[in-house]
Formats: structure tokens, C-alpha cells, sequence
């Protein structure tokens, strides 16, 4: 029997369903609580015993809303991301990606192609001041409200709204809009990614109730204290002048202890004690060689030292260091005396800035940032643009470079901040990346919020904070000249017509039936909705080919392979097997246009000519 070409089902025109992928998770764990397809809660409640809580009085953190949150955030979005090269720099090369949308559907459009590969997240999301609030909360379908409030599809639109405390869901509305995106943020997370959110006073609590809930409490790290001014301003009772960080890891566990490297304020502070090797070491701070009450006794920590002019010093108690570890460190110049009035000889060990090798020493984190304010954010984009209040209180990228280096972020990480704003967040990355000789990529995604009527940003030429956003990274980038550069990428709808079924625009449906495309997309636009469906990354290369007189698509060196033109024919097949086997590719995908066959017999071939080349996996669209 003549195996049929598959088409690509509504279904996998969704994003990653991520309900259905948590009921087959629970099928593995748990086979026998399943009848007729739904869970039996009685047999599940069985299978985990004592670990089942039950009691009506306990504590749990609610509001209107979160079940519908928590349901938002599982349902596949049939959105796509159409790719926009002219608003793009080195599109071909760049591993960078800035996204225009509405973050919760793109969010949701990553998941498949970005699991758990993301190692760093910072976000600093629109604090709840009682003003305008852009991000709408409404269950029914997100995409909607986006294409209306963009004027991509015809209504009366969604007015930014406001979130006043006099509407009664003034804590709700926020937590309503933040929580989706955190449970999708935390599924795209690396096993060793670290999440920093940036809060102010009114939502900290609440915020921390929710990461706790999303990502574990055992998974908290402290939160991190930013002095963010030099002082109050208009304050009626105690003056305010910071704000906070939450850290939260994916799995605390794989987190090593965090050191950085000492700021240049730090070593002025500590390391102000000069000897012969301070070319080599830099300065030097100074810790007692004896040991505190604290420390255990232990009898191999008494032993004499002895000075350079040949005095043999005993401690009162013990050192806090070995024989042999005292030793090395004084044929290395570590260990120091001092002399008493009386003549009581102490030693002590330096602790230089830099080890043996010359290599700066890193310090422990602390928990308070106090060496960067709001002021130099300002300053940053000011002398960017060469215009004052071009974006309102950005971040400083000294803030959040701060943050990269907690993470340890290394070459080849992907950094997310997914409420872009001023793009301060690539800022950072580009002074991290050119300070530790590597290149950490970005994804950017950031909603085309319309700007004010007197803005500085309207007035220069800019409709919206994504394209001014956008324009912050070329002009950073410029600066940094290390040429990186970024795909854009905007949220619409599906390419596909039969992926969007609607007993609304049914005639339409039946009307376009012939050609599955919509004919105001371009077959770009379709290649990479199917990378997105296929979970694959969106900066892989493609190579456009001409095969037979038709374009054919060769993504990441034959993983995919696509023809979305017309009058397919049985000899643009047979080059497109070639094609996988020049490429010498392990496993190879294709997929047509389902409509572009030349006629069905050349349809109904096309799997078993392509089987011939190695490709089991022929689908169409």
C-alpha cells in the first residue's frame, strides 16, 4: 500500500501545549490513576500518601483571576513570528533576537524551540503605580487583543487601561498579568539559569509569593537591595531610595557559590597595603593568622612560626592555617609581622588582590547594590541619543551587568528579558561580552507600545517604544563595534489559513480553501512558522537553493528542508533527495506546500521517492 504525504495538523500549528505535555508526564509517573483518558484524584491522592494536603486551614496565596492565569499560561497560542529583515542587522550572522509582540504569545511560541536553554533572565516589568497598563488581562484570546491593539485586524481596539486602586482589582490585575509570564519564563530557564526581577515596595511581597509558588521557595536566593538614588525626593514619611531584585534559580542546587569580580570601588576600600610584589599581586588586605574562639580546637593548628630574623612565634590558642599551608605561604611572601610597643611579635596573613598567576581575585556577592544609580542610566542614554528623557527611568547597564556576572554567563548563553524597554539589558551585555572576551546572545522581546503625544521619541521620528528599543541596540552596538547584531521578529497571526478554523470567517476559510498560505504572506513568513512548529532555533542557517527551477529552503545543513512553491514536479523531488544526500545530514525533514504538487500523482509519489534518499518524514502544509 502507497504510504500517504501527511499534512501538518492544526495542532501542530500551535504552540507547545503544555497541558497535554504535563498529562503525559503524569501518564509516565502515574499510569494507574488515569480512567478513560481523565485523572482518577482519589487513586492519585492514594499513590502520593502522606505528601497530599488536604486540611482546609492552610496557608495558600489566591486572588480573582489565578486560575484562569494558570490556565492561560498552558494554552498553545496559533500565533506566529514573521520575520522582518529590514529592520534587522547582520541578519544572516546573528544569533540575537528581538521580538515585537505581546510577551505572553511569544512566550508561548518559544517554548518549543527554546526549552530549558535560556541562562539568564532578567526583567524589570511595568511596577503597579495605579497608572496606564498596557499588558490587558483578558483569558479569552490574548492574539485578539494584540492584532486590535497594534490595528492589525478591524475593532474598536484595547485602550491602555488604566489600573487605578479605585477599581477593586488593583493587586489583582497585576498579578493576573505577571503570573502566566513567569510560568512560561521559568519552562524556557536552563537547569543553571538564574531569573532577576526587578520590584518596587508595592508589589514586592506579592511577587515573592508568587516565585515562590512558580519556581519552589526552596529555589529563592536572597533579594538583592538597589540603592538606586542618592536621596529622597517628595517622601511624607521615610525617605525611599531603593528598590529591590528577586533571585530565583531554576534548581538551586546546581548554583555554585557566587563570587564576582571586585569593583574597582571594593579594591580602593580593601586592598590598600603595598609590598615588593604589588606589580605582580596588586595590593593586599590583612587577616589575623590566629584563630578565633569560633573555631574548633584542633592540635595540628599549634606549631611555632618562625620570623625572618629567626624569632619562633607561638600562638595564644592556634592558627588558623596548617603547618604545611604556613609554610608554602611564607616562601611566597604571605605571611606578615607586627611588632608591639612591647615587643610582642604577631603574624598575619595578606590577602592579595590577585593570586600567583597575576589573576584578580573574585569576592563573595553581597546583597546590596550601592555603586550605581538611576542617574547613570539616565546619563547612558542620554549620551547615546544626544537627547535627555528619551525613555523614562531607564535601567542603568552597569545594574544589570552586575547581574550577568552573578550568573556567570559564559560565551554562547542566550540572555531573555522579555519587557525590552529601553534595551538596557543589551547595553550590558555588550560592556560583559567585550570586558570578558566573549559573546552572550540576547533575545529581546518588547510590545509596540505607542508613545506619548509630546515625547522626545515621537518627536525624533519613532512610532513606538519597540522601534525606539530597537534603535538603542544598533546605536550601542556601534559604540561596542563588535558587530553582533539581531533578527527582528513580529507577532501575528497564523500563515496558514485551516490553522485558524472560525465559524466567524468561515466563508473566507472555504473561499481559500485551495491554497492553505494566505495570500499577503510571503513564503519566508511560512519557513519560519515551521521552525517554530518543528521546535527548531530561529537563528540556524538557511540556504536558499534553486532546484529544478523551484526555491527550495535548507535549514541548519539539511535538518529541515522546504519547497513552498507551485508546480512541484517529480524532478524538483528527486533534486530536493539529492540535496539530503550531498548534505549528508543524520535526519532530514521536508515539507511542501500542500497545494503545490504539479499534479496528485507527483503528490502521491513524493513519499516514496524521497524514502529512496533517506527522508522518512514528507509532510505538507
Amino acid at each position: 500500500m502507497t504510504e500517504q504525504l501527511q499534512k501538518l495538523t492544526p495542532e501542530d500549528g500551535q504552540s507547545l501545549d503544555i497541558e497535554s505535555q504535563n498529562i503525559e508526564q503524569l501518564k509516565q509517573l502515574f499510569p494507574d490513576v488515569f480512567r478513560e483518558g481523565k485523572v482518577d484524584f482519589e487513586a492519585l491522592k492514594a499513590v502520593l500518601g502522606e505528601h497530599v494536603e488536604d486540611k482546609e486551614e492552610r496557608y495558600n496565596f489566591t486572588w480573582h483571576g489565578k486560575n484562569k492565569a494558570r490556565q492561560i499560561a498552558q494554552t498553545p497560542s496559533t500565533g506566529t513570528l514573521r520575520p522582518c529583515k529590514e529592520e534587522s542587522v547582520n541578519w544572516d550572522t546573528t544569533q540575537n533576537l528581538f521580538i515585537e509582540g505581546d510577551n505572553l504569545e511569544v512566550l508561548k511560541l518559544l517554548q518549543k524551540s527554546y526549552h530549558q536553554k535560556v541562562k539568564m533572565i532578567y526583567i524589570d516589568p511595568p511596577y503597579n503605580t495605579g497608572k496606564d497598563f498596557v499588558y490587558k488581562d483578558n483569558f479569552h484570546n490574548n492574539l485578539d487583543n494584540y492584532l486590535e491593539l497594534t490595528n492589525q485586524i478591524d475593532g474598536n481596539g484595547i485602550p491602555v487601561s488604566a489600573n487605578s486602586e479605585s477599581v477593586g482589582r488593583y493587586h489583582t490585575n497585576w498579578l493576573n498579568m505577571i503570573y502566566p509570564r513567569l510560568k512560561l519564563m521559568r519552562n524556557l530557564l536552563a537547569t543553571d539559569g538564574l531569573i532577576f526581577i526587578s520590584i518596587d515596595d508595592y508589589e514586592m511581597n506579592n511577587l515573592k509569593r508568587v516565585c515562590d509558588e512558580i519556581f519552589g521557595e526552596e529555589n529563592s536566593l536572597e533579594p538583592i537591595v538597589w540603592k538606586k538614588r542618592y536621596q529622597g525626593a517628595k517622601e511624607k514619611h521615610l525617605v525611599g531610595v531603593h528598590e529591590y531584585i528577586l533571585v530565583y534559580a531554576k534548581n538551586k542546587r546546581l548554583i555554585s557559590d557566587i563570587y564576582v569580580p571586585a569593583t574597582q570601588e571594593y579594591i580602593d576600600r580593601y586592598y590598600t597595603n603595598k609590598d615588593e610584589n604589588y606589580e605582580l599581586r596588586g595590593g593586599y588586605r590583612t587577616q589575623p593568622l590566629e584563630a578565633g574562639r569560633s573555631m574548633d580546637e584542633r592540635a595540628n593548628l599549634v606549631f611555632e612560626v618562625e620570623t625572618e630574623n629567626g624569632l619562633k612565634v607561638l600562638p595564644k590558642r592556634q592558627w588558623v592555617w596548617s603547618k604545611e599551608r604556613v609554610e608554602d605561604a611564607m616562601k611566597h611572601g604571605e605571611i606578615g609581622f607586627t611588632e608591639s610597643k612591647s615587643g610582642e611579635v604577631t603574624p598575619y596573613i595578606k590577602q592579595y588582590l590577585k593570586d600567583r598567576n597575576g589573576v584578580i581575585r573574585k569576592t563573595k556577592k553581597q546583597t546590596l547594590i550601592d555603586n550605581v544609580f538611576t542617574q547613570n542610566g539616565t546619563k547612558e542614554v542620554q549620551d547615546i541619543f544626544g537627547e535627555s528623557n528619551v525613555f523614562n527611568f531607564p535601567k542603568p547597564s552597569d545594574l544589570i551587568k552586575q547581574l550577568l556576572e552573578i550568573a556567570n554567563v559564559e560565551s554562547d548563553d542566550i540572555v531573555l528579558d522579555c519587557f525590552a524597554g529601553s534595551s538596557s539589558t543589551v547595553h550590558a551585555i555588550e560592556k560583559y561580552s567585550q570586558e570578558n572576551s566573549c559573546l552572550v546572545n540576547f533575545f529581546m522581546i518588547q510590545i509596540p507600545e505607542e508613545l506619548p503625544t509630546n515625547s522626545k521619541g515621537l518627536k525624533m521620528g519613532f512610532k513606538n517604544i519597540a522601534e525606539l528599543s530597537r534603535e538603542r541596540i544598533r546605536r550601542t552596538q556601534a559604540i561596542f563595534k563588535q558587530g553582533k547584531g539581531f533578527k527582528t521578529f513580529k507577532l501575528d497571526s497564523s500563515n496558514i489559513n485551516q490553522w485558524e478554523p472560525s465559524f466567524d470567517n468561515l466563508s473566507d476559510i472555504l473561499e481559500n480553501s485551495v491554497d492553505s498560505i494566505k495570500s499577503d504572506r510571503l513564503p519566508e513568513d511560512v519557513l519560519y512558522e515551521i521552525l517554530l512548529k518543528y521546535g527548531l532555533d530561529l537563528t540556524y542557517p538557511i540556504t536558499e537553493h534553486s532546484l529544478a527551477g523551484k526555491t527550495v529552503y535548507d535549514v541548519a545543513f539539511g535538518s529541515l528542508i522546504v519547497c513552498l512553491d507551485d508546480d512541484i514536479s517529480q524532478a524538483v523531488v528527486e533534486e530536493i533527495g539529492k540535496l539530503k544526500q550531498e548534505l549528508d545530514s543524520e535526519s532530514t525533514r521536508v515539507v511542501f506546500k500542500d497545494s503545490g504538487f504539479a499534479d496528485d500523482a507527483v503528490k502521491v509519489n513524493a513519499v516514496q521517492l524521497l524514502k529512496q534518499y533517506g527522508v522518512d518524514d514528507v509532510k505538507s502544509i
